[in-house]
């Protein structure tokens, strides 16, 4: 029986990108923990990352709006606005990708 190796090459693809950058926010919430909503927004981002989500991304758009509302009402620091706003353009471009037919 043989078994099973790692494979030597992996191909990037644009949900790759989106997994990294909800990971960057993830950890930049943490490291501006205390603004108002904090814990929230961990929470959904959390909820966002999650394989149910991926495989249903149509659920993260509304995630992502809330999130958003969360941190500006919060007053949460530039970066993590920053962050969000980066992640609604990454997921803008995987939703063309995918009414193109493109392979993600």
């Amino acid at each position: 029986m043989p078994f099973f190796t790692e494979p030597d090459h992996y191909e990037k693809t644009i949900l790759s990108d989106l997994q990294g950058a909800w990971q960057v926010l993830r950890a930049e919430v943490v490291d501006h923990a205390g603004f108002p909503n904090w814990e929230r927004v961990l929470f959904h981002t959390d909820e966002a990352m999650s394989w149910e989500t991926v495989r249903r991304l149509e659920r993260m758009e509304p995630l992502l709006l809330l999130i958003r509302n969360l941190a500006v009402q919060g007053d949460a620091p530039t970066e993590v606005l920053q962050l969000i706003e980066d992640i609604a353009e990454i997921l803008q471009e995987v939703q063309h990708d995918l009414k193109q037919g493109k392979p993600l």
